[in-house]
């Protein structure tokens, strides 16, 4: 495979197409290699329009949102969350490390938080060899409260969750902007919130995707009859 002309046409067929036209993003998808975060067995789909599982169990990957999203679906959050040299970022759901490597490249430090241990650990190791040394790995669940005194200038949860998580944007810095892909399969929406003030929050929801589940994240009661 030819790994250039392959990233080529995932940015100019799968990315382009879906709306992102941001330059700094575009170059972004093209110098930080994809195809690096990937489990090996799966780095031949590094480019294809489908989210890849993160672990030899496709099905259970699926199922605990253990996954890298789709190409153009992460470069649509990072060009709408429009990250700036100065913020610091939250992501919860690191997975292979892909999304948190991108963030990294526009943001002053990014902290990203992974469940599963051997996930994190695999993080770790490929932010290591990219060079990439302003990102920080939790291994923790992200569902779980944070510091009170923990605030951030963008937050981006790297999966669906049924609700925005009303917890996390408390620690929004005024201006912060927070990503989700909110709702229930098969209608979830890319939701983005804006903290305009203190206590106060602008929500815009401009595109339809989906998006596996992040864990432990509250879901809705269902009631049989």
């Amino acid at each position: 495979m030819n790994i250039e002309q392959a990233r080529f046409n995932m940015i100019e067929q799968q990315i382009r197409p879906w709306e992102v036209l941001d330059a700094d993003v575009l170059h972004l998808l093209s110098v930080v290699k994809r195809e690096a975060f990937c489990p090996p067995a799966m780095r031949a789909l590094a480019f294809v329009d489908m989210e890849i599982p993160l672990q030899a169990d496709t099905e259970a990957a699926a199922r605990t949102g253990q996954v890298m999203l789709a190409p153009k679906v992460e470069a649509r959050l990072l060009q709408t969350v429009a990250v700036k040299p100065t913020d610091r970022v939250l992501e919860i759901g690191t997975g292979s490390g892909y999304m948190a490597a991108l963030l990294a490249q526009r943001a002053a430090h990014v902290t990203t938080v992974e469940i599963d241990g051997s996930l994190a650990t695999q993080a770790r190791s490929r932010f290591q060899a990219a060079g990439i040394g302003n990102v920080e790995v939790v291994h923790g669940d992200g569902s779980k409260p944070l510091a009170a005194d923990q605030r951030f200038d963008v937050i981006v949860l790297s999966g669906s969750v049924a609700e925005v998580p009303s917890a996390l944007l408390a620690h929004l810095q005024p201006g912060g902007r927070l990503a989700a892909i909110v709702g229930q399969d098969p209608v979830m929406r890319a939701t983005f919130v804006t903290c305009s003030g203190d206590k106060q929050f602008h929500t815009e929801q401009p595109w339809d995707t989906v998006a596996p589940r992040l864990l432990n994240f509250p879901e809705p009661s269902r009631f049989s009859f």
